[in-house]
């Protein structure tokens, strides 16, 4: 299966120091990939660049194996390359619906002149995607403060899915929640695998990367260091990537 996104020899710099240097990465649609690696080993650096945040110094950024230029988020966007960083970027004063059109709130003419939102517009779109998704949120109107942090991060995921991601970014996405929510965000992520988005996983969780993921990318010192199947490895092995072991192809 060919790559949906996929980088060839990005390069990014900060001065003399080469944060991530001539790596090949990619992710085909329907597919789980893990990007694992140390603090400072450049996952994030290269997570950056695919989402419009660092411009890349040198090498390609394809998508459909086409080359792009993604200056910016806004460009990524416009791909289809969503991504969800830990602190979800949800108004937690504002509701479920709210958050899902945050930025993008639709809106209805009133007397003829005066845009208003659309809040009927917006409820009812809000409760297909999360229905498509199969995510159960006791009411829609509540505020996002009042949910559980899966059922946030449920509402981030459906936002994505909502305005057409194609590739989606996930970081950390299981941090700081309870057992139980660590499943109800782990299913969401096999469904979305269902549904045929390229997902990029960045977590530290080993336990959440072999459950979900398809393979296993492992970053050190600004360099690609292995490229894993997940059923033909073991945490030993990715964990002796990690650390700095000899690199695997």
């Amino acid at each position: 299966m060919s790559y949906l996104i996929e980088t060839r020899d990005i390069t990014k710099r900060f001065g003399g120091l080469v944060a991530v240097n001539k790596v090949n990465f990619g992710v085909s649609p329907g597919e789980v990939v893990a990007l694992l690696g140390d603090n400072g080993a450049g996952k994030s650096t290269l997570i950056k660049m695919i989402s419009g945040v660092y411009p890349n110094d040198g090498g390609d950024i394809l998508y459909n194996g086409e080359v792009v230029k993604i200056h910016t988020p806004i460009d990524a966007l416009a791909a289809g390359i969503e991504t969800i960083y830990q602190d979800l970027a949800l108004a937690e004063n504002l509701n479920v619906y709210s958050n899902i059109f945050l930025g993008r709130e639709k809106t209805k003419k009133r007397l003829g002149i005066f845009h208003v939102l659309d809040h009927s517009y917006m409820y009812d779109e809000a409760v297909g995607i999360l229905k498509k998704l199969d995510i159960k949120i006791p009411s829609l109107r509540n505020n996002v403060r009042t949910l559980s942090g899966g059922q946030r991060q449920a509402v981030a995921i459906s936002r994505s899915i909502y305005w057409n991601a194609k590739v989606l970014i996930m970081d950390e996405p299981t941090a700081a929640l309870g057992v139980a929510q660590q499943k109800q965000v782990l299913d969401l992520v096999n469904s979305l695998k269902d549904h045929g988005l390229a997902i990029i996983l960045i977590s530290h969780q080993m336990h959440d990367v072999f459950e979900v993921a398809d393979r296993i990318c492992v970053m050190r010192r600004g360099e690609l260091v292995g490229n894993l199947v997940k059923k033909d490895t073991t945490t030993e092995e990715v964990v002796s990537l990690i650390v700095g072991s000899e690199a695997v192809s």
